[in-house]
This record gives C-alpha cells, structure tokens and sequence, in this order.
C-alpha cells in the first residue's frame, strides 16, 4: 500500500458544491459537515453545497469551508483505504490548519472554531485597510523582493518558481504592476481579492488570533507537519502556535516547504481540496513528484485506483 503525504487547499480554491457528493456517499463525512453547523452557529454546510457563490467566497465562509471540505476528504479516503499510510502533512495558508486537524494537533471541531475566528478576524482586516495584491510571473525571488521594497509592499506567497504573490496598499500595488517589467518580471496580475492577505496590514487578525491560540491546547503532531512560515516541520505546542500566528501577514514558503517534504524523502503526495491548484504548484516545484488531487467523488475514486 502506498505512502503519501497529504496536501491541503488554501483560500481561493472554495467553490459551490463543495463536499455535497462527499456527505452524501458517506454518513461520517455528513456528520463533519452537520457538525460544522453545530460549531460555527451558522450553515456552513448549506453555503457549501448550495451557494450563493458571493457568500461562499467571504472570507469568514471560505476559510472554515475549504477546511471542512478537507477533512471530508480524508474522511472518505480512509473509508476507502484504510490501509494507507499517511506520512508528513501540510497546507497553503489556510489549508496549515487542516494539515493540523489531519496530524490530531488538535481536534477537528477545536481547529474549526480557530478557523472560523481567524476568517472573520482576516475578513475584518481587509473592511478595515485598503488592500490588495498582484501575481508576478517569471521572476526570481531576488528581483521580486528589490521590486516590493521599491513599492513598499510585501511577499505574500512563494508559491512555485517563477510564481510569487506580492500584497500591500492599493497603491503599493499599482506601482509593482507599473514598474514589474523594469525589475525583470515577465507579467504582473492583479488579483481579484477582498485585501491585502499575508502583509503587514494584517497585523489586527494576527494580534487577534494571536490571542485565541494561547488558549489552545495541542497534542504533539501525530506526523511532521511543514509550517508555512519557516518551510520546516514543527512538533512544540510553542512552535505550532508560533507559526500558525506568523503566516497571517508572514509570506507562504510554499516552494520550500514542498522542497523540504521531498528533502524527507517523500515523492508521493495528496491533494485535498478544489481545483488542482496545488498539484499544479506541486509540479512546477519538482517534476518528479506524484500528486493524486481528491476535491469530489468522482476524482476520489480515481485517486483510490491508483494507490491501491
């Protein structure tokens, strides 16, 4: 039976419908999403499966969704495999939390009552500054941080090669999407997002997270979980809390932390969450790694053929 590591989604992965086949094939998925309900004190599930898209896409909706979605996920992959030997975790941003909950650093309804916290607190964050952010394709890091310290803006996500994310004022954005071509950038995209997530305008959901995860009890990570903010692994109750409170306006090492996965000497990884977004990343980091992506029923069974 193979060994994988699981990948989980961050936010812009949500879409409607997510997790709807998954409650429906399985009673102990259903029950993660009832539960979610339960937790939260609104219909998470509902917005899940049934939309609006605008109110799935807030970012106090998405964030517990796309975290709910992937414990469903690994409900179902269980179910189907349970012999599978699930080695390392670790998550985009968000999907940190989950990579947790998967690694029983804390339970899934006390990492759900964090999420949620931190949703809302983010979503505040953004109402409260004006934000934004910007995709750079096809500059390396030394050119994309010369580029955000002329425009006073920070790196948000190093989320593969030649694939960074910068984020900041509105205005410190327009003037990289001005001047990305004179730093050697090939392309700069603004994004299309409610603020400046992963930068210093931030800082109020972190002090504010800060705060809920003092509170927290953790148990010592089942497997390695690679941290966002450091790309290492990260096992103290210290440490976990330390980094999960850093990465909201800390950047994303995404490309390190797969690095340093591979590094442990894993090749086989699996995507929970929408989209495919991450094995895209996966694939632009090391092209001899594996990545089997589950985000519904039907590419689930696909992913239980292959690894059995």
């Amino acid at each position: 039976m193979s060994q994988v590591v699981l990948l989980f989604s961050g936010q812009g992965a949500q879409k409607v419908g997510m997790g709807k086949d998954f409650a429906e094939a399985s009673p102990a998925a259903a029950r993660i999403a009832d539960s979610a309900n339960e937790v939260l004190g609104f219909p998470l599930s509902e917005i899940m499966f049934e939309g609006p898209e605008e109110e799935l896409t807030k970012t106090s909706r998405c964030q517990p969704a796309l975290y709910t979605h992937g414990m469903m996920a690994l409900c179902l992959i269980k179910e189907r495999l349970p012999e599978l030997e699930i080695v390392a975790a670790a998550g985009l941003s968000l999907g940190e939390f989950t990579a947790h909950a998967a690694a029983a650093t804390f339970s899934y309804e006390e990492g759900l009552r964090i999420v949620g916290k931190r949703g809302t607190f983010m979503e505040e964050a953004c109402e409260a500054t004006e934000g934004s952010m910007a995709a750079l394709i096809g500059g390396e890091e030394g050119q994309v941080a010369a580029l955000a310290e002329e425009c006073d803006v920070d790196i948000a996500n190093l989320n593969a090669p030649g694939q960074i994310v910068l984020s900041g004022s509105v205005a410190g954005i327009d003037a990289v999407i001005e001047k990305a071509k004179d730093f050697g950038i090939r392309r700069a995209i603004k994004l299309n997002v409610a603020g400046a997530y992963h930068s210093r305008l931030m800082q109020s959901a972190q002090d504010k997270l800060a705060a809920q995860l003092a509170q927290l009890e953790l148990a010592t990570p089942s497997i390695p979980v690679v941290c966002n903010y450091r790309a290492t692994t990260v096992s103290t109750a210290e440490d976990i809390k330390s980094t999960l409170e850093k990465q909201v306006t800390g950047s994303v090492r995404w490309t390190e932390s797969i690095r340093q996965l591979i590094s442990m000497g894993h090749t086989d990884f699996l995507e929970l969450g929408p989209g495919k977004v991450i094995a895209g990343l996966v694939a632009k980091i090391d092209k001899s790694a594996n990545v089997h992506s589950v985000e519904d029923l039907a590419s689930l069974e696909l992913a239980v053929e292959a690894m059995s």
